[in-house]
């Protein structure tokens, strides 16, 4: 049995990890069962988003001649499209070289299995195994896998899903129909590019509405703009079973309020219906870390699970899925496991994500509804593009189907509880927001050690963005001038 100082599974944020190990000198296994990178970089956020901002482009050239400016019909290289997202992808490749040189560290490809406690076995490709490796320190980095529905037949028509669009089942060219399932954040990304690129796209989700994290009056905006632009939104239908129609797959789906059925047919089918646990194939029954009812690692604050000795950060716990909230535990992580100095606590409090759809969206904080629902006092404030100079310089008037605008909801403090934007570049606009949350946590912990007041938590409130100079005429208008609508004169 080979013995390490450290075993990380998975080469995403545990890649994060696993280089500071090196650097403490330490003996180090990462395993990998897929491409090296994790998600973000093979099947995920980056690769997608080499296909967004074409379909950014084709939206914004469609809107031009209300200022002036005409375009002919743009023409698709989806070669050259696809080109630069596998090159993004392929940086894998390079990757998986270069760690396989280094010094101290023992590169495993495939499937980690925990034998014991402290050891695990590598399944290999060819079904093999490798020799059992041990460590008493483990990190357990392995992201999760799309969860495919009880759709009756979908296995045998065939699907696609976020990990085989970018593999083996990566189209040749636009789909000329394409039916997602699932109005989530990776269906709304996934509808907005196809359909502009000519697809035919239809959603089919079984919630009241799309994008259902985010403000009501946010997802009645996305579904308003995907209409218009041709895209079908079915919600609250739930997709029965599949079937083949000559080349066509079909989808008979069912309106949950009427119980109308109606099938669907479309060259392909797009499974977007959230995310499963990663933990079953790692046969974490043969630890005594604990798992949720729906088999994410439990953790604490300090990324520790109910074992001494494992860790786990990224999706793998269920706490916000994202990449940027993986690096944060990473980071955490490695603060506590290799300096000496004062522990991190992981928080949550202002954790902020975007959609990369159109209209984008972006979101920090606490929702309208989730703020009520804690028993918060809080107060609404709302700023549209077509209320500021530079969302009229991009053509953006009262009417117009894309004016978008910030809702900021804030506290009885005047402390920011929630921020939502959608519209041009709300993934830029809501940082602001992002690093004042922060900020008021940074106090709060400062308050609570040094046992004494300080005056930081009131720069921490919108007041800082009130007295600061905003650069006009810029899109920062919006963030900044919305603190100016907050009607006091009734709670949200």
């Amino acid at each position: 049995m080979k013995k390490f100082d450290i075993i990380v599974i998975g080469s995403g944020a545990g890649l994060m990890v696993t280089e500071a190990a090196i650097m403490k000198g330490m003996k180090c296994a990462i395993i990998e069962k897929s491409k090296f990178g994790g998600t973000c970089l093979t099947k995920g956020c980056i690769p997608s988003k080499m296909l967004v901002y074409p379909a950014d482009l084709i939206r914004e050239s469609e809107k031009s001649e209300r200022v002036g400016v005409c375009f002919n019909k743009p023409r698709i290289d989806w070669d050259k499209i696809s080109k630069r997202l596998w090159n993004q992808i392929d940086h894998n490749i390079h990757m998986e070289e270069g760690l396989k040189k280094v010094e101290n560290l023992d590169v495993y490809n495939g499937t980690a299995e925990f034998t014991g406690k402290d050891t695990l076995r590598i399944k290999l490709a060819d079904g093999s195994y490798s020799e059992e490796i041990q460590s008493e320190l483990i990190v357990i980095a392995v992201g999760a896998r799309s969860f495919i529905p009880p759709i009756k037949d979908l296995e045998q028509t065939g699907y696609v899903t976020s990990e085989t669009f970018f593999g083996e089942k990566y189209p040749k060219k636009p789909w000329k129909s394409l039916v997602i399932v699932g109005g989530g954040a990776i269906g709304a990304e996934i509808a907005h590019i196809f359909s502009s690129l000519g697809t035919k796209v239809t959603i089919v989700e079984r919630r009241p509405r799309l994008i259902a994290t985010e403000e009501e009056e946010i997802s009645a905006m996305v579904q308003h703009e995907f209409m218009h632009n041709g895209i079908t939104v079915l919600t609250n239908h739930n997709a029965l079973s599949a079937g083949c129609k000559g080349r066509l797959k079909t989808l008979t789906v069912e309106d949950a309020v009427t119980g109308e059925r109606k099938v669907i047919e479309a060259e392909e089918i797009f499974i977007s219906s959230g995310v499963r646990t990663n933990t079953d194939i790692l046969h974490i029954e043969h630890t005594d870390v604990e798992t949720d009812a729906k088999g994410w690692i439990k953790t604490n604050e300090y990324m520790e699970t109910s074992q001494k000795g494992i860790y786990a950060i990224g999706d793998i716990n269920g706490i916000y899925q994202f990449r940027h909230k993986a690096n944060y535990e990473a980071e955490v992580l490695i603060n506590n496991l290799f300096t000496t100095g004062e522990k991190r606590r992981a928080h949550y409090k202002a954790v902020p994500w975007a959609i990369f759809t159109n209209p984008q969206v972006a979101h920090v904080g606490l929702t309208q509804a989730e703020a009520k629902s804690k028993g918060l006092r809080c107060w609404i404030g709302r700023n549209y593009y077509s209320q500021i100079a530079g969302g009229i310089a991009l053509g953006i008037e009262d009417d117009s189907i894309d004016n978008g605008f910030i809702k900021i909801i804030v506290g009885e403090n005047r402390n920011i509880l929630g921020a939502h934007i959608v519209g041009p570049h709300a993934s830029i606009l809501i940082h602001s927001f992002i690093y004042l949350m922060e900020f008021d946590l940074t106090c709060d912990k400062r308050r609570l050690e040094k046992s004494e007041h300080l005056i930081c938590p009131q720069l921490s409130s919108f007041t800082t963005i009130n007295e600061s100079m905003v650069i006009h005429p810029s899109l920062n208008e919006l963030t900044a001038w919305v603190l100016d609508n907050i009607d006091w004169s009734k709670e949200g």
